[in-house]
């Protein structure tokens, strides 16, 4: 699912409501806010795990008596670390809208497709049904990201957004060649160039697609409809991908009535198409038609606008890449997991995991915790990113002393 909700065109069936903040909005309709008990339930180490009765109290001296299984010290959430899921600021937010479930850490066990001793349809590559993790089930696997279309004026590196993905996922990450896209007088094609690609067929001829799209002649913007990527995606995905990620600078939309959408997922034939053209703080746009959107030369520093465009990009990468691999939406803490019904709400999250879904990646994948986090320190502090630095700072300084 993407990381929001789809957007609508308040010109189509289903009218967007105003993003005026209010003070108090509640829950979706059958929510309930997670307790305590739950929370650490949602761990696997509530009550019902008969774990230490010191380590469901929660005081922070009596965590230390576990400090013998540091792995339960890393996903404990103590520490002043983790915050509770925030309640609804805005009719839109994602909590106000859906009532989710959660995934718990046993639900995740037992759901996710990539821990099963069955090969996961379509992959082709060695499988070791043996394996305990996703790493030794798929030896040859990676994830793969590619560049569709150019990245001119965004101030971000797409590189920077491969080393990102490998450092937040402890994972093989592999760049594969860009896509490009001639755009001219409202119409699209991806120009595949099986050279470029390394591509081990017989034709070199270089193929054009074109993809579905609707254009404003009123002010020249253009989106691309995601389905029509998803279909050319599935053409491209190489063999060692786990899954394949696209990442574009044009507009997307679904349906008739969207007024844009993030992105989508086609997770069975595990490739993937987002949009981080509204992640730009130079445009504004219009919250009632599709096609009003343009750039306004606002006062932001260079610097300013490549730190938000690194914060919001890599913050949207994983957390749709964790979808691929089975990770649903956090509804327990305030996370990198949590839904966002609009931008705002997106943008205001953090980028770290909470403990639930940090222990789901840490078995889904296995790494050391505390060289993680100082992986992504060393990223956050390159670009600019301080209050990220300062949180991973301060929670590998807890770990150690530990």
């Amino acid at each position: 699912m993407p990381k929001y909700a789809k957007t609508k065109d308040s010109s189509g069936p289903a009218s967007s409501r105003t993003s005026k903040r209010v003070r108090h909005v509640p829950f979706a309709r059958g929510f309930k806010h997670r307790d305590k008990n739950a929370r650490l339930q949602a761990l696997g180490y509530g009550r019902s795990q008969n774990i230490p009765r010191e380590f469901s109290s929660g005081s922070q001296q009596q965590v230390k008596s576990l400090s013998s299984s540091k792995n339960i010290l890393s996903f404990s959430p103590y520490g002043e670390f983790f915050k509770p899921i925030p309640h609804p600021t805005n009719p839109d937010d994602w909590l106000a809208q859906y009532d989710e479930d959660g995934q718990t850490y046993s639900q995740f066990l037992q759901e996710n497709p990539w821990l099963s001793s069955r090969k996961v349809k379509y992959t082709n590559q060695t499988f070791c049904s043996k394996g305990a993790s996703l790493r030794e089930k798929y030896p040859e696997g990676k994830i793969c990201i590619l560049q569709l279309g150019k990245f001119d004026d965004q101030n971000l590196e797409f590189s920077d957004l491969v080393d990102y993905t490998s450092r937040f996922l402890c994972m093989p990450v592999e760049q594969l060649p860009p896509l490009d896209l001639d755009v001219k007088e409202g119409r699209v094609a991806v120009v595949d160039n099986p050279v470029l690609r390394g591509s081990s067929g017989r034709s070199t001829r270089i193929k054009r697609t074109e993809l579905l799209c609707r254009y404003s002649a009123k002010t020249g913007h253009l989106q691309l409809r995601v389905d029509s990527i998803l279909s050319k995606l599935r053409t491209l995905i190489p063999p060692q991908a786990l899954c394949l990620i696209a990442l574009t600078t044009q507009d997307l939309y679904g349906d008739a009535s969207d007024l844009f959408v993030a992105g989508m997922a086609a997770g069975l034939h595990r490739v993937a198409v987002f949009s981080l053209c509204r992640y730009n703080p130079t445009i504004t746009f219009s919250t009632e038609h599709w096609y009003d959107i343009q750039t306004v030369h606002r006062p932001i520093a260079e610097l300013e606008k490549s730190r938000l465009m690194i914060h919001r990009s890599c913050k949207l990468v994983v957390h749709e890449i964790l979808h691929l691999l089975g990770v649903d939406h956090c509804v327990f803490y305030d996370c990198c997991m949590n839904g966002s019904g609009h931008l705002e709400e997106d943008f205001r999250q953090p980028m770290h995991l909470c403990p639930v879904d940090l222990r789901k990646l840490h078995t889904l994948v296995g790494f050391d915790v505390c060289q993680r986090y100082k992986s992504l320190l060393q990223f956050y502090a390159k670009h600019g990113l301080i209050e990220e630095a300062r949180w991973v700072d301060q929670r590998v300084k807890y770990l150690d002393s530990n």
